[in-house]
């Protein structure tokens, strides 16, 4: 675990410093995904030899955070900082660059650790699999990926059509659930906590998929997207048929 967390504030201290030389702090989401993979695959080499489990979460965790870092920078390439980094910016004045530290960088730094615990205290070595909760691990990540991708794909697809200006994604995934990306993401850290748990990992590695679900259900996901968007037109309607999280049939 002290390896895991230096590597992780090693990591969120170059994006620090980054960011504060390009003087934007939009660095740590386009960084966000790509430091799991940096993480997962630092541990896999230091951990040999190499279990089924691990293999498995470093090549999906892989999959998954090359995936969002590709998605965000595409994103937010050539755009200016985003608006939460430029209210932070100005409520901050002069404190900016230690509030920008310790309340941007390091704080998800902490978040990444807990985040990863599932990975972090699966250990190399031989060890017995248990086959149903492997199995069960793939298919849950499975259909996590499928919502975060599909979901960012399909909001995509209809952002960028001008005919859709001024209207509320309501096709697709977004039919069944207002946050289909945000509903994969915690599907698919389950996912990974059981696999991490049929091979070894201990009970505890829990703290992983409850960290990031609450935190999308409560923090910075959900909460967030719902404020920017209450005051769009259509949106109430949309929101008073359409689950907030978990997918599930509208209501007529």
């Amino acid at each position: 675990m002290t390896t895991a967390a230096i590597v992780i504030f090693v990591y969120f201290f170059a994006l620090f410093v980054a960011g504060t030389l390009l003087k934007n702090n939009s660095i740590v989401d386009i960084g966000w995904g790509i430091g799991f993979v940096i993480l997962a695959w630092i541990l896999f080499f230091l951990r040999l030899p190499a279990t089924l489990a691990r293999v498995s979460i470093t090549l999906l965790v892989s999959l998954w955070g090359l995936r969002l870092f590709y998605h965000i920078l595409k994103r937010n390439h050539g755009k200016p900082e985003d608006f939460r980094y430029v209210a932070f910016r100005k409520a901050w004045g002069k404190w900016v660059v230690p509030r920008a530290f310790l309340q941007v960088y390091m704080l998800q730094g902490v978040l990444m650790f807990f985040i990863a615990l599932p990975f972090i205290l699966l250990e190399g070595g031989q060890a017995q699999v248990n086959y149903l909760l492997f199995a069960l691990g793939i298919l849950v990540f499975a259909l996590g990926f499928a919502f975060e991708s599909v979901g960012d794909a399909q909001l995509k697809n209809f952002l960028s059509d001008p005919a859709n200006r001024g209207k509320i994604m309501n096709g697709g995934l977004w039919r069944f659930t207002r946050h289909p990306n945000y509903f994969g993401e915690a599907m698919l850290w389950w996912g990974i906590f059981m696999i991490a748990l049929g091979g070894g990992a201990p009970l505890y590695a829990v703290i992983g998929p409850v960290t990031i679900t609450l935190l999308l259900l409560f923090v910075s996901g959900v909460p967030l997207l719902e404020k920017s968007m209450k005051d769009k037109p259509g949106y109430a309607e949309y929101a008073a048929k359409t689950s907030i999280f978990f997918p599930w049939f509208p209501k007529k």
